[in-house]
């Protein structure tokens, strides 16, 4: 059962995050043009991300939802919904009519499709992470990246299906291949529900539970995670930093490597190669937080990681498309080295009855304010000062401290109990 429970988290979370990044490609190279053609290109660019912002506002309040319900009733339910919702909105986005048919209804449909999805979103990464790391607690660093390694393979695959469909439809992209990668959602949440229907609840959380039950435990978890908000606020310090880079080299790259004069395909593929490297990497850095400690490989992931945005620019101005794919797998190595025990060390700040609320809200914020506000954020900064990018690597770096001052203020967490 704990592989089967390793499997379904890994499969599942590449459905569901495949999904919510797909999205994101989507605002970053055709959006703009489909649903705000009346806009210029500076700001239909601005208005594609701040829809792609709408679904990380929304992910906090899914968190808070799929939370109190998967501390109070079970992770798996909560799980098994999350994957059909983000699944029937994600299908609903590629049977959109655009701006050209019916107007400003185009967007608004556009921004409730995006609002739904990151209330899915909000309850998949805490469910799938504690039920790893619940089921298998002795390495709870390795066990854990298995389902954040979804999260790569979701970007793998959104990348991938956009770049096949692109290449494969060519000059019909722009009016009807961008639909492909959307309606292809339809098929994959049948075999995520298929795969998560065949799981055992947590067994610790069923021993907690239990527990609680006879303790007579608050009804509310979000009140408890409230009273004691430290770990709360070291939670959506510890993750900011990573969902800002994130956001950078794996969605916003899109655009700016386009304006910049590459090929799209050339930079989807970079993406794309990315996201390989982050899901090799993701369990070595998680079981090396095991053997040393999550301060240390959370630390050094982070400062490497500031360091890794002002090279990526770098060698992309140098107009090199090798140069391109060096500086983008660069700074996902270091995303790899800072993000990989970050599930791990979340889900152990809270005891077992809070722990699905509040390591899902830490994160969730987190995601709302590094990775829904960045790419607005950078290309607004590159706006500003006419294409330079120091703003977006000063903006960078700023993100990452805040992560490295929390590395002081969390608990070293490796080899407590759950």
């Amino acid at each position: 059962m704990r592989n089967r429970v390793l499997l379904s988290s890994f499969f599942g979370s590449v459905i569901e995050w495949y999904d919510f990044y797909l999205f994101g490609i989507a605002s970053a190279a055709v959006f703009s043009q489909l649903f705000f053609p009346e806009f210029s290109s500076t700001a239909g660019t601005l208005a594609s991300f701040a829809t792609l912002a709408a679904g990380f506002i929304a992910r906090p309040i899914g968190g808070i939802i799929w939370g109190h319900f998967g501390d109070k009733v079970g992770r798996k339910g909560m799980l098994v919904l999350s994957i059909v919702l983000m699944g029937v909105s994600t299908t609903v986005v590629g049977l959109l009519p655009t701006y050209g048919t019916i107007g400003i209804a185009a967007p608004l449909l556009l921004v409730l499709m995006r609002l739904i999805q990151g209330v899915s979103a909000g309850g998949e990464w805490g469910g799938a992470v504690l039920m790893t790391m619940e089921h298998a607690p002795r390495r709870r660093g390795l066990s854990s990246s298995v389902a954040q390694m979804g999260l790569y393979g979701g970007i793998l695959l959104a990348n991938g299906v956009f770049a096949l469909a692109a290449a494969a439809t060519g000059d019909a992209f722009l009016e009807w291949g961008w639909r492909i990668p959307f309606l292809i959602s339809a098929l994959l949440v049948v075999i995520g529900l298929w795969i998560r229907l065949g799981v055992q609840e947590s067994p610790i959380f069923t021993q907690a539970r239990e527990q609680a039950r006879q303790a007579e435990a608050p009804k509310v978890p979000l009140v408890e995670v409230l009273r004691h908000p430290k770990n709360l606020l070291v939670s959506i310090a510890l993750v900011l930093g990573a969902f800002a880079a994130s956001a950078v080299y794996g969605t916003w790259i899109v655009s700016y490597g386009i304006a910049d004069g590459f090929p799209r395909a050339d930079v989807l593929n970079a993406v794309l190669v990315s996201a390989a490297i982050g899901l090799v990497f993701q369990p070595v850095f998680a079981y090396l937080s095991d053997l040393w400690g999550r301060r240390l490989v959370v630390g050094v992931g982070a400062v490497l990681q500031a360091l890794s945005i002002p090279v990526m620019f770098a060698l992309m101005d140098s107009g090199s498309v090798g140069a391109m794919y060096l500086g983008i797998s660069l700074a996902a190595f270091a995303h790899a080295i800072v993000y990989s025990p970050l599930g791990a060390w979340l889900g152990e700040l809270f005891p077992t009855t809070q722990r699905y609320t509040g390591a899902s809200l830490g994160y969730q914020i987190a995601g709302t304010v590094g990775g829904g506000f960045t790419p607005l954020i950078c290309a607004s900064l590159l706006a500003a000062s006419g294409g330079g990018t120091a703003g977006i690597s000063l903006f960078m770096g700023a993100a990452c401290l805040l992560t490295v001052i929390a590395v002081f203020f969390a608990a070293e967490t490796s080899r407590s109990a759950l």
